[in-house]
């Protein structure tokens, strides 16, 4: 079979990116301990890993959690805008960070602001 450029791309990106240890580390103070509201992640692809981007304190809510996130036309939320190769890093980086922080119980995924309304998280979490 011959290598191409669009097959060594999906090779790469199947096996998605690592996630730092610190990842883990606060997903379980956070649903262990309740000590922070929420944790942002980002994908570093020049360090090939999924590392904490933002923890938010007790004291923060709804918004302070919205105002922390880069704009939605950044592939961080995976627009339909996205280009396809991050689109594909970010689908398999997703699954395998799932499987290393155990205990995800909902998910949420938005192309649009309007996808993540606190009204549509409340009813896929509750």
């Amino acid at each position: 079979m011959k290598l191409t450029r669009h097959n060594a791309i999906a090779a790469n990106a199947a096996s998605g990116m690592a996630v730092h240890d610190d990842c883990k580390l606060r997903f379980l103070e956070l649903k262990a301990k309740r000590t922070h509201r929420f944790i942002i992640y980002k994908i570093e692809e020049k360090q090939k890993q999924v590392v904490v981007e933002k923890v938010g304190e007790p004291t923060q809510n709804y918004d302070d959690f919205t105002a922390s996130l880069p704009p939605m036309n950044v592939a961080m939320l995976s627009p339909d805008t996205a280009r396809i190769r991050s689109k594909m890093i970010y689908a398999s980086s997703k699954d395998r960070f799932k499987r290393e922080l155990d205990g995800i119980q909902v998910e949420l995924q938005a192309t649009d602001p309007t996808e993540m309304d606190l009204d549509v998280i409340k009813s896929r979490a509750y």
